[in-house]
């Protein structure tokens, strides 16, 4: 098991530019290509993404100011320069206190991020039988106190930390696995099931019992 990276906590000015550089494609490409393969040249990753050596180079020094990656200055040669992937614990307090366009950063960042899990899910669901034990997907409903929530969470983050590699050094036959935990109050209304997969609105039992009616 790695050492726990450490927590960063995000400020409402940290958002503004975390959505800036979380939107681009380019530089969340950079992030999971350094983030597999640990170091890597500015050339190499250019090559890998199909980009040029310029743009790339400009996105991987965003990166840098954000401190999400950073120079390996002992290996970088003039115009070639080597990058590393920073295991970082990225958090964002709840009741954080934000100027408007900060706010309007942080929704757009979760908008992002409800994009790409409501994809997993779908690709968690659609490609279950296939996926050989590579998909899994587990359920379930407790009774909780606000204090026995957050001990869960806790003992969730050191089980994710046992299974924690760093970039680069994974084991042989590993794949990135998606990971998530979600846990909130369960007590709002139940969405309504499409009228194709409620047995209650069958229209078929509805016309069944209405000819039998008419008989008797």
């Amino acid at each position: 098991m790695v050492e726990r990276p450490p927590k960063r906590v995000l400020t409402g000015p940290d958002l503004k530019a975390f959505y800036k550089a979380l939107s681009n494609p380019v530089r969340r490409d950079i992030l999971s290509y350094l983030g597999e393969h640990g170091e890597a040249n500015s050339t190499g990753v250019a090559r890998a993404l199909g980009e040029s050596t310029g743009t790339t180079s400009y996105h991987l020094r965003k990166l840098a100011d954000l401190k999400l990656i950073a120079e390996i200055e002992e290996r970088s040669t003039g115009r070639e320069r080597w990058w590393r992937s920073l295991m970082t614990d990225i958090f964002t307090p709840p009741g954080l206190e934000m100027t408007a366009d900060e706010r309007e950063a942080a929704v757009k960042i979760g908008a992002l991020r409800m994009t790409h899990d409501l994809s997993l899910v779908v690709s968690a669901y659609a490609g279950y039988d296939a996926s050989e034990g590579w998909n899994q997907i587990h359920r379930g409903g407790l009774r909780m106190t606000r204090e026995q929530v957050a001990s869960f969470a806790a003992e969730y983050e050191t089980l994710v930390r046992k299974y924690l590699t760093a970039p680069g050094e994974h084991p042989e036959g590993s794949r990135q696995m998606a990971v998530r935990l979600l846990m909130l109050p369960d007590e709002g209304p139940r969405p309504d099931l499409p009228p194709e997969m409620d047995p209650d609105s069958d229209p078929d039992s509805d016309e069944d019992e209405d000819a039998d009616s008419d008989e008797g």
